[in-house]
């Protein structure tokens, strides 16, 4: 839920017409600020070796207060909500403003749309029947292959509520739900051990993720993962081409392209797309796109962290840079607009330019047309981690589901595989697009100054030329 009215959690710690007074003295002379409310409750069961290993609630709640003038940020942040500790933060964010003389940012424009349920997911089910359906998960893999020696299982829920209030005197709100099941399994054969994993979510409710034909299918597709890499050969190594497939694999898209096409990283002149706009950036055909309002997607946000309603933002068009993601503080000292990408942690943690849902928007080749144009190099499917450096976009990712292709023909899966390269090199050497677009299952979750939040990430099946790739054999 997003409101101009919004909901009230914290009206009995902090009365409205007191709080922003104190924020519009904290902000007195800036150019922008907000106080940010959050309470947020979670819920993780793990079942493991064959029995319920953890299972953890969590409960917290805060305020974080920031003013903001230039290039200067204050931000103070508390678990107490009252008006004791707001003065208090007050004082100290008002460090940052000094003298003042800014003038005030007009705020976000408003919104009352709702992307996704207000609900509790954590309710969608009793415990006991969480517990029960982690042990059918359990049992229905050891069940469907005799080579299954160990699962593990997750069950996980929270309901994030924040409130924004900005210096104005406009108020914001959001409840953020997100849910998930995940399974990984070992498989063994002849002393060699090999894993695979499955699962997803989004913001909506557990009630579709614990249907058994929902885990099920989660458990089938961890089961063959595992036991394709079961009978997996040693990955070559050099260079050569090699297909993505889609959905997941986006998360290559997300580190080496993505987190360079971030406000900050492009004002202070740090990343390796700083001051390209309006050039070519990519192979033409290649079109991607930031958009966080996609309906109940891990990703979206109905409104960032400062109140700006997010958006579909167009970064490369048809290969050419035309934007970045934003947050207000960005945004005004590059001239342009705010995007909606503003995001934190929680309440202890100041926003900054963040990705929703990254995409690399479909093109017209299809699938079979792309691996059968693939002479001779790699067909990579499942991603695991992955590295880059933002000031060149050097990247390294490891495979965790790949393919040997010669002549067009899949042949063997391949383990150890590591692609290696460099984002704005790999995006000039795309040399096909997929019509296939698919969005991933709703399982990422992203690291920037120490601050973890979901994401999500989409693309088609991919060609790219001329990647180096790590393995155990020269090919």
């Amino acid at each position: 839920m997003t409101d101009q009215t919004p909901f009230r959690p914290f009206a009995d710690q902090l009365d409205d017409a007191r709080a922003l007074k104190t924020l519009r003295a904290a902000t007195d002379g800036a150019d922008d600020g907000e106080l940010f409310l959050e309470r947020r409750r979670s819920e993780a069961l793990v079942f493991d070796d064959g029995r319920l290993r953890n299972a953890s609630y969590d409960a917290s709640e805060g305020f974080g207060l920031r003013a903001v003038r230039g290039e200067t940020a204050g931000y103070a942040h508390s678990t107490d909500i009252s008006e004791a500790a707001l003065t208090r933060a007050a004082e100290t964010a008002r460090l940052a403003v000094g003298a003042g003389g800014g003038t005030l940012a007009d705020g976000p424009a408003a919104t009352n749309r709702r992307l996704y349920t207000d609900a509790d997911p954590m309710a969608d089910a009793e415990f006991p029947v969480k517990v029960e359906t982690l042990r059918e998960i359990d049992a229905y893999a050891r069940g469907r292959d005799s080579r299954v020696v160990q699962v593990s299982a997750t069950i996980a829920a929270s309901l994030q509520e924040v409130v924004i209030l900005r210096p104005d005197g406009t108020m914001v709100s959001d409840t953020r739900p997100m849910s998930r099941v995940n399974v990984s399994v070992i498989v063994e054969k002849d002393g060699r051990r090999e894993s695979g994993s499955h699962g997803g979510g989004g913001r909506a409710g557990l009630a579709a993720l614990i249907r058994p034909e929902h885990w099920k299918a989660s458990v089938d597709e961890a089961l063959r993962i595992a036991l394709v890499n079961l009978e997996a050969e040693a990955a070559p190594a050099g260079q050569m081409d090699v297909v993505l497939g889609n959905g997941w694999p986006g998360i290559l898209l997300h580190e080496a392209v993505g987190h360079g096409l971030e406000g900050d990283f492009n004002r202070k002149g740090s990343s390796a797309f700083s001051g390209l706009i309006g050039q070519q950036v990519a192979a033409k055909g290649v079109t991607v796109v930031d958009d966080g309002s996609l309906p109940d997607r891990r990703g979206s946000i109905t409104v960032d962290d400062e109140g700006t309603p997010s958006s579909r933002t167009v970064l490369i068009e048809d290969g050419v840079l035309v934007g970045y993601m934003q947050d207000r503080q960005n945004a005004r000292l590059m001239g342009v607009e705010a995007t909606g990408n503003g995001r934190r942690e929680s309440y202890a943690h100041a926003p900054m330019p963040r990705m929703t849902n990254t995409i690399m928007e479909g093109g017209d080749a299809s699938p079979e047309e792309i691996v059968a144009d693939l002479k001779d190099g790699i067909y990579a499917v499942g991603f695991g981690g992955g590295q880059v450096d933002i000031t060149n976009g050097k990247f390294v990712f490891s495979c965790t589901e790949a393919y040997r292709v010669k002549d067009g023909k899949i042949g063997a899966p391949v383990k150890g595989a590591t692609l290696i390269g460099d984002g704005p090199k790999a995006m000039k050497q795309i040399r096909a697009v997929g019509n296939d677009m698919a969005l991933d299952p709703g399982i990422g979750n992203c690291g920037k100054a120490g601050q973890w939040v979901p994401v999500g990430v989409g693309q088609p099946t991919l060609m790219i030329g001329g990647l180096t790739v790590g393995g155990s054999q020269a090919s």
